[in-house]
């Protein structure tokens, strides 16, 4: 990726990566392929193209309307972004312009320059009627009808209306949450997460460089703040990239073992951990692999479709197609076995899944529960005050979703559940 392309010219190259090569907007990231711009033009391409992610039902519908067959997927994007922006009181003289110039800069695309000028200055006239009158975009098939069989219709369309919401941006402080949240004009949770209405670029707000907070959306602060961590216990994260729940961790004063099998993910482990001045040991190896221990409590984050972070990430539904639910939904299981084996006598162990699906939350707790019959959900370690008593899950866990908290702008889907053995055994 040159560092002379345009914020907009790069957001159409990650549209043309999810949408025609199916891959995640977190790989492409993690592969740099954004890192030669500066940091301001990529925090808005990545504004942009996840802006277009999330309304394209609505886009393709606007579109479609001056369309008489679907064009080439370059030049298709550059009519989405460019439909996104119109339709949400972008300046169409600057847009359009700039659309018509991606669109001849490429030998394949050069010739439809014009088909792109006449398609946008019609969007431009009526897109932005058109937008307020289509109904919020869906989930695909492929996610919607199970979600739809767990949960029912009614749900999934507040589910829905939450995702097309988008996320703000909440940090969790390392020290005084109420103070950072004076500093930055945030909103304080009642978890403690301070919420900002606009995210921006990250790395430039107060308290960035200084180490002072980390993002982490609320909800995945809470399988650490269940899990309860005390000074001095040894603690185990088992599956600790990007390293939130890793520092929540240290902060609190545990000995905090992070483990992921992923180097490239550790290292921003590595380097959050430096910027926050916090200390856990880094272990990189497959968390089936690891004979570390015995822990006092182990959290496990384990791996999942994270269906839950759709309204933070909608190029999931784009580029996933549920293909890898039952080989995730196994190793799930096989993790919860083995955590079990490194834990002491009388610890606990936090399972925890940012995905909507049951079976990859309440499901995996039931069958846990059935292959080790000395194992019991501790239904006490969820008596907070930031927990609503709607949240808790027939089987003793926590159901969070996305339209939970709606008025003050959601939350991720979370699944959390705090296992213990019997003391007998």
């Amino acid at each position: 990726m040159s560092s002379s392309q345009s914020p907009r010219q790069t957001a159409v190259f990650l549209l043309d990566q999810v949408l025609g090569e199916r891959r995640l907007m977190a790989e492409l990231l993690s592969s740099n392929a954004l890192e030669m711009l500066k940091p301001a033009d990529r925090a808005r391409a990545q504004r942009l193209a996840t802006e277009t992610l999330r309304g394209l039902e609505r886009i393709d519908r606007v579109l479609e309307r001056h369309l008489r067959k679907k064009p080439p997927l370059r030049v298709h994007n550059i009519l989405r972004l460019a439909t996104q922006e119109l339709c949400s009181g972008g300046d169409a003289h600057g847009v359009v312009n700039d659309a018509v110039s991606l669109t001849a800069a490429g030998n394949r695309t050069k010739h439809m320059k014009g088909l792109v000028n006449a398609v946008l200055r019609k969007v431009a006239e009526n897109g932005p009627a058109d937008w307020s009158k289509l109904r919020v975009p869906r989930l695909p098939n492929w996610l919607r009808k199970p979600l739809a069989e767990a949960y029912g219709n009614e749900v999934i369309g507040k589910i829905e209306v939450a995702h097309f919401a988008g996320a703000p941006l909440d940090l969790t402080a390392k020290g005084d949450a109420r103070q950072l949240a004076e500093q930055l004009a945030g909103h304080l949770l009642p978890n403690g997460s301070v919420r900002l209405a606009t995210g921006g670029q990250v790395s430039a707000l107060a308290g960035y460089e200084t180490g002072d907070w980390w993002v982490q959306d609320a909800a995945a602060t809470l399988p650490a703040a269940v899990l309860n961590p005390q000074p001095g216990e040894h603690i185990l994260d088992m599956c600790a990239a990007p390293g939130g729940k890793t520092m929540q961790l240290a902060a609190s004063g545990a000995v905090v073992t992070a483990l992921d099998d992923s180097e490239t993910r550790m290292q921003r482990v590595k380097e959050n951990l430096a910027r926050t001045k916090l200390a856990a040991t880094l272990c990189i190896e497959d968390a089936l692999a690891h004979r570390g221990g015995p822990y006092d409590a182990i959290l496990l984050d384990a791996p999942c479709s994270a269906t839950g972070t759709i309204r933070r990430h909608p190029d999931l539904p784009h580029a996933k197609d549920g293909s890898e639910f039952s080989t995730l939904i196994n190793l799930q299981a096989r993790m919860i076995d083995h955590a079990l084996t490194l834990l002491k006598p009388g610890g606990r162990l936090v399972f925890c899944t940012c995905s909507l699906l049951p079976d990859e939350g309440e499901c995996q707790i039931e069958e846990a529960l059935t292959r080790t019959p000395e194992l019991y959900v501790d239904r006490d370690s969820l008596n907070h005050t930031f927990i609503d008593t709607l949240w808790h899950s027939d089987e003793g866990g926590l159901r969070l979703r996305p339209d939970f908290w709606s008025s003050l702008g959601g939350l991720d889907g979370f699944y959390i559940a705090v296992l213990r053995r019997n003391s007998n055994h």
